[in-house]
């Protein structure tokens, strides 16, 4: 592509303005095949994508935010590393043109022949530039979609993320039921396990690792979302919470809580069933984090229709961990619309 001062430019480049010895060079960066645009934290280097679409239409002086790490920075500082290669491309090759137009505007004149003085001559050949092609973008495939709740803004992670690229943090509900749904897709990958590989990791006890994980990672959850929600709703939360401990780890003690702040009861809400079995999930985390999973008698005060022997290890399953995670996201429902 040729340009007003002659200069060859590359298909994706195009030089929009200069003024003395400074350019202003438009470097195209294509969409990947869903029409996502790639973008790379500056701090962590970790990677996700936005809608071009939705990109297109921020204004120009739009900062962004990590969704992983939330470094918070000027849009063109996100730049992935295939997109900065393509961008330096371009301008190598306007600097070689640069640099060779000054030396064929340096040398005119100089190259009709030699001092009869000095006995030398200077001569310089300028030679036609042709620039390369811009390197393509090949980076990886969409993993989750996402839409912003509050700007609407489309985009896509690669890992467990905490904020929109455009609003910064996420509320607290969207955050657990991101992470509810991450459990439930860890089972579908666990199933999804060749089975020659599922009996490796069935003998090594990485299945029943990981629907412990669950287990105390629900809990965990809710707590995360039972105490955003207590402290932005209840003017007074820290002098309620005051000597309470870990409170939202207790769910009668944290449903007692919200009636005490003028709440509806979290245990009315919910299915009589479906609070029993929070119960017993309640229960098993316990059990798993502070005793290895060996039943002691506080477990069985707790769940006493249990069939569990006090000294022996809890077995917990697979259909167990998918129920908790489906009680769990029923828990967090009532709790994000408990204070609406």
């Amino acid at each position: 592509m040729w340009n007003k001062r002659g200069f060859r430019m590359p298909e994706g480049a195009e030089i929009v303005s200069h003024q003395g010895d400074e350019f202003k060079v438009d470097v195209s960066v294509p969409l990947d095949e869903d029409g996502y645009l790639g973008r790379q934290c500056p701090e962590c280097s970790m990677s996700f994508r936005m809608n071009g679409e939705d990109y297109k239409a921020l204004p120009d002086d739009i900062e962004l935010w990590c969704v992983y790490c939330g470094h918070h920075q000027e849009h063109s500082e996100f730049m992935t590393a295939q997109q900065r290669d393509r961008v330096m491309r371009a301008a190598g090759d306007l600097g070689m043109q640069i640099v060779s137009q000054a030396l064929s505007d340096a040398f005119r004149g100089l190259s009709r022949g030699s001092s009869r003085r000095s006995g030398f001559s200077i001569s310089y050949k300028e030679k036609p530039f042709y620039p390369r092609p811009l390197p393509g973008i090949d980076e990886e495939r969409l993993a989750r979609i996402r839409t912003c709740a509050g700007c609407q803004v489309r985009y896509a992670v690669f890992d467990e993320h905490r904020f929109c690229p455009v609003c910064g943090r996420l509320p607290a509900a969207s955050v657990a039921f991101d992470a509810l749904q991450a459990e439930m897709a860890r089972l579908d990958a666990l199933n999804a396990v060749a089975d020659d590989a599922k009996a490796i990791l069935r003998e090594q006890g990485v299945f029943t690792r990981s629907w412990v994980d669950t287990i105390e990672n629900v809990v965990g959850v809710v707590e995360a979302l039972a105490s955003a929600v207590f402290e932005s709703a209840v003017t007074d939360a820290a002098a309620r919470l005051r000597g309470k401990g870990n409170v939202f780890q207790r769910l009668d003690d944290m449903a007692d809580l919200f009636v005490g702040a003028g709440y509806d009861d979290l245990r009315g809400i919910l299915e009589p069933e479906t609070w029993q079995r929070l119960i017993e999930t309640w229960a098993a985390r316990h059990v798993f984090t502070h005793n290895d999973g060996i039943v002691d008698e506080k477990y069985l005060r707790k769940v006493p229709t249990s069939s569990a022997q006090v000294g022996r290890r809890l077995v917990i399953s697979e259909a167990i961990c998918r129920r908790a995670v489906d009680d769990a996201t029923s828990l967090c429902t009532a709790l994000a619309e408990l204070t609406v």
